[in-house]
C-alpha cells in the first residue's frame, strides 16, 4: 500500500462513517426508526476508527512521486 493509497482508504472511510452519523441523526428524531440508531452510529464509529487508522498508516509510509 503507498501513502496515496492508504489517503484515498482514509478520506472514503470518512466520508462513510459521515454519512452514517448523518443518517443516524435523521433517524433520532423520526419516532419509527429510533431503533435503528445505535446500529448505524456504531458502524459510524468503525467507520471512523478505520479512517483514523488509514490516516496513520498514511502519516508511517513514505512519500512517493506519482
Amino acid at each position: 500500500m503507498t501513502r496515496q493509497e492508504a489517503i484515498h482508504q482514509a478520506r472514503k472511510a470518512a466520508q462513510r462513517a459521515e454519512a452514517l452519523a448523518s443518517l443516524a441523526e435523521r433517524y433520532a428524531t423520526h419516532p419509527d426508526l429510533h431503533h435503528k440508531v445505535t446500529p448505524i452510529a456504531e458502524a459510524g464509529s468503525v467507520l471512523a476508527d478505520t479512517a483514523r487508522a488509514f490516516a496513520a498508516i498514511a502519516q508511517a509510509l513514505p512519500e512517493t512521486e506519482a
